[in-house]
């Protein structure tokens, strides 16, 4: 593994360089790097590399209607508050 500091943007980051054989056994590791922010690369027999980058979580999108029945208005909801009283005169 070839272990690189590397700067973009103003930030130091750490670049991890691995061959594919290396990769094959480590592969938890480096997803756990890459999550952490640094960038892992896979390079193969040929030359060709590949970057290992987390794609973020996918946020769930709220279903219309799925708080039916969650949510109690009181019957006086709509009226003045006692402690207001005053600012609204």
């Amino acid at each position: 593994m070839q272990t690189t500091q590397i700067q973009r943007t103003g930030k130091d980051y750490t670049m991890h360089q691995v061959n594919l054989k290396e990769a094959e056994t480590r592969l938890a590791e480096l997803i756990e790097e890459a999550a952490g922010g640094e960038e892992v690369i896979i390079t193969r027999n040929d030359g060709t590399s590949f970057k290992i980058v987390p794609l973020g979580g996918v946020k769930a999108r709220p279903k219309f209607g799925s708080a039916r029945g969650l949510v109690k208005m009181s019957d006086d909801f709509d009226q003045p508050l006692a402690d207001f009283e005053e600012y609204a005169q």
